[in-house]
């Protein structure tokens, strides 16, 4: 495993670096938010003690809320990507910010407030002079941790779509590549030692007291502040290029290979410029949303989602309903089907082999013979979808001893190792034909047709008429098998999404 990380650190440091400035960044402007902030705060309730209690519990509160919750509640009112990921991590770092600048305030000794007062000195000259610089350490103490904690949790960003080293972690739970998770974790946490250590160098060094000591910490602020506003303006310069296409992909491996796979010819065959935000958590339940919003320009779809998740038809789709899913797309989203990649992704039911065969389990409705017997696992959206969990038990009268929410990523991990007994799956699943699992005949025909295509705004495509020519290029280009050998080069052969993505472009001619 550590010659696979360093492998990966050498090969592919460019993506590491990229993610490593993306995670400084959003860790920064929320560090920075929340000290600015929750200072002001932590100041102003112990000069006015009364609103102390509330306004902790409030922010107390605040803290106690999962941070999955948390973007969750937040993606309605400022949708996906790193705005909504700053403004949750300024919200759990204000916690340790505003309570020791709070106790570090209401701590200082009341006999030197009193000296000050009795030299004359104006309340605002004992607020800055002697009150604040008193409570500092104990005020460094709150920023330290804060910043240890918000560089940590950063790595949830990519959840919901955000830069940041989380990219790294969650792509590699999806793709089955533990040297991948494992890089992206060391490197959060060795950045997170790193600050800590300059925090601690700089705590040490505001003890210290003379002309000389005061010149050089001087010296230092300013050079630290160059950094930070270098660091924040490389982030946030515009990019060259305006003529920028944003496509977005689920966490699954197909969609990272699809991904790379029309980045590549687009910026290849146009001058058009893709640039792709990976795996965004929560698939079509966020990206629908995005893309009406005008965040994200497109992105592949599967139609028997697009019918019972997007459009909410509860009746079970087949292709033939396909001009009324392009209409009701048109009509009502502003969106369309903009060319169909050729191959079906439908959901499957696999069950551990060694428990197929001792109950000779064949199909869905054998599945009654053990009920309430088996553990179920599934990623989050499948117990919510309309064609998900609820169809699954009210079509063939099924009962689950136990259910367990999971990443895509883990599903195999979970049944392979015996934690979970039967499981949803993707029929161009990478892994399906390596893992030690029965693939169940849907006898009564529950789950509907999920052709691929690429969903993309109108707005884009009479904007870029370009992107309309490039897309379809892609028309039937990629069947079942295809698209099934290229996730196991990635889930099994460890290479790159995009590596594969070019090798089958190529292979067809479309690159050279």
């Amino acid at each position: 495993m550590i010659k696979e990380i360093g492998i990966l650190l050498s090969t592919k440091w460019d993506f590491f670096g990229k993610l490593l400035l993306e995670h400084i960044e959003i860790s920064l402007i929320a560090i920075l938010i929340a000290i600015v902030f929750g200072g002001i705060v932590g100041i102003f309730i112990s000069e006015f003690q009364k609103s102390a209690k509330l306004t902790l519990g409030v922010i107390n509160f605040l803290y106690t809320i999962p941070s999955i919750s948390m973007l969750g509640f937040l993606i309605p009112f400022s949708g996906i990507g790193n705005a909504t990921a700053i403004i949750a991590l300024t919200i759990y770092a204000l916690l340790p910010m505003v309570r020791n600048t709070y106790t570090g305030m209401i701590n200082v000794d009341a006999g030197i407030l009193e000296a000050a007062k009795g030299m004359g000195s104006t309340k605002k000259q004992i607020l800055f002079r002697v009150q604040i610089p008193l409570a500092m350490p104990v005020i460094i103490s709150g920023i330290r941790n804060m910043v240890t904690m918000t560089i940590a949790l950063a790595g949830i960003a990519s959840f919901i779509g955000a830069g940041g080293l989380g990219v790294a972690i969650y792509r590699g739970i999806t793709t089955n590549n533990a040297a991948m998770t494992i890089t992206g974790s060391l490197i959060i946490a060795v950045l997170a030692l790193a600050v800590d250590f300059i925090l601690g160098f700089v705590e040490k060094r505001m003890q210290i007291h003379g002309k000389a000591a005061k010149k050089q910490n001087r010296i230092l602020a300013v050079i630290s502040l160059v950094l930070i506003f270098c660091i924040l303006i490389v982030g946030l310069l515009p990019k060259k290029n305006k003529n920028i296409i944003h496509l977005a992909t689920k966490p699954m491996t197909e969609q990272y290979i699809l991904g790379e796979m029309l980045k590549l010819y687009i910026e290849n065959n146009t001058d058009l410029s893709v640039d792709i935000t990976q795996g965004v958590g929560g698939g079509t339940s966020n990206i629908e949303p995005a893309m009406e919003s005008g965040e994200f320009d497109l992105y592949p779809e599967y139609t028997g989602t697009g019918w019972n998740m997007v459009l909410k038809h509860e009746n079970q789709y087949g292709e033939e309903q396909f001009d009324i899913l392009q209409k009701e797309y048109q009509e009502k989203l502003g969106l369309t089907w903009d060319v169909m990649l050729g191959f079906n992704n439908t959901y499957g039911i696999a069950v551990r082999k060694d428990i197929a065969v001792k109950n000779d389990i064949k199909t869905y409705s054998d599945l009654q013979k053990l009920n309430g017997k088996l553990i179920l696992g599934a990623e989050y959206d499948f117990f919510e979808r309309q064609d998900g969990y609820d169809m699954l038990s009210k079509t063939y009268n099924l009962l689950f001893a136990s259910t367990s929410d999971m990443d895509m990523g883990l599903k195999y991990q979970a049944i392979n190792s015996g934690k979970i007994d039967i499981m949803p799956v993707n029929t161009t699943d990478g892994q399906l034909a390596q893992a030690d699992v029965v693939l169940l005949e849907d006898d009564k025909n529950m789950y509907p047709s999920y052709q691929a295509g690429m969903v993309v705004r109108e707005e884009i495509l009479d904007k870029y008429p370009q992107l309309h020519s490039a897309l379809q290029k892609f028309d039937k280009l990629i069947n079942e098998s295809d698209i099934q050998r290229m996730n196991y080069e990635v889930e099994s052969g460890k290479k790159e999404p995009r590596d594969v993505a070019k090798a089958f472009l190529l292979e067809k001619g479309l690159i050279e």
